[in-house]
């Protein structure tokens, strides 16, 4: 069902979710069209056994990870985690950006895991699946009283996020740091503020999110820049000069990710350049296909010709601005359970 009429979402369809038995389809009734009203934002609380995830896969650099929210409202058409959403009988489409759950208990029942005796210490990723400081994080919190269960037990921390709200918790952060514990880094996809308008419409605007690469520097907290995802045609002219603008703002880290387009996204992600870049459509879909090769291609990074010219791009204008000359390894050694044990590891 189409619903580009939605000013402020990033989707612009209400496609059906992989799993679901029924389909939807636009009626039009006879009467004279009008604009709708705004698309609200639904926050549900789910009741959660467990909040670690433990991951295997030989392509992420992490092997724990943590998300306090389902969905997200910064609403990119891009997100990997939108075919998640199906699971829950639910569209990827709007459905991910405006129907959201959060698990208020995630502070307390990563306190209770963290106090298992099996427990072994290792740095957990937050921001994997779901932005942690996407907009509703300013009502529920739920981020913010994460950080206090891993700042009292001193459990190191890896954050990914592209809002200007992780400012709020330099304090926290600032703690943290003092004692080797966080990473973090902030996800720029282009410089363009109109095409970030209208491809990630509810996160911090891209220079913003420069300043908190700033702020969070200045404050002794270790900040790099993700550019991610990297769109063929899109925004892949804009590595250099995103690497250039992140390290004048103090970041000395950095990373990057090609674009990737599982399940459900493929198609909502081919509309959303149907409705806002006709022109480039297929010469975008063309080259992600090409940089997508095979089952077997690096999930990050893709691979053939044009991933591999990409890669070495990279690894240039980082060399030539002193990027990740120092990558930060994060003290596992200082963890305290919850019980007042000290780890063995």
């Amino acid at each position: 069902m189409k619903r580009s009429e939605y000013k402020g979402r990033g989707a612009t369809l209400q496609i059906e979710g992989r799993f679901e038995s029924s389909a939807r389809e636009a009626f039009h009734d006879g009467w004279i069209e009008e604009a709708l009203p705004p698309l609200k934002t639904t926050v549900s609380v789910e009741k959660a056994k467990s909040v670690i995830q433990h991951h295997d896969s030989h392509d992420l650099p992490f092997s724990q990870s943590l998300n306090a929210y389902r969905g997200c409202e910064h609403g990119c058409i891009y997100c990997y985690a939108r075919p998640s959403h199906a699971y829950l009988d639910l569209s990827p489409g709007l459905d991910f950006e405006t129907r959201l759950f959060a698990k208020p208990d995630a502070p307390e029942l990563l306190r209770n895991e963290l106090g298992r005796k099996n427990y072994r210490c290792e740095v957990l990723a937050i921001g994997t699946n779901t932005d942690p400081y996407q907009p509703i994080e300013r009502e529920w919190k739920i981020t913010r009283k994460i950080l206090d269960v891993l700042l009292e037990c001193s459990h190191p921390v890896s954050i990914v996020t592209k809002s200007a709200m992780i400012e709020r918790d330099i304090d926290l952060l600032s703690e943290l740091a003092g004692k080797n514990l966080v990473q973090v880094f902030v996800s720029v996809t282009t410089l363009d503020p109109e095409l970030a308008r209208k491809m990630e419409p509810r996160a911090s605007s891209p220079g913003r999110r420069l300043e908190a690469i700033r702020r969070l520097n200045e404050a002794k907290i270790p900040c790099g820049v993700l550019v991610a995802p990297v769109i063929p045609y899109l925004t892949d002219s804009e590595m250099e000069s995103i690497l250039h603008a992140a390290h004048e703002s103090g970041a000395r880290n950095a990373g990057y990710t090609l674009l990737r387009l599982p399940h459900e996204l493929k198609a909502l992600f081919s509309d959303w350049l149907d409705t806002h870049y006709a022109l480039k459509k297929q010469h975008v879909m063309n080259r992600f296909m090409a940089m997508r090769e095979g089952e077997k291609n690096d999930r990050m990074r893709g691979n053939g010709i044009f991933a591999d010219l990409l890669e070495k791009r990279f690894h240039v204008a980082k060399a030539r601005l002193g990027l990740n000359l120092q990558p930060v390894s994060l003290d596992n050694t200082r963890f305290k359970s919850p019980n007042g044990q000290l780890s063995l590891f």
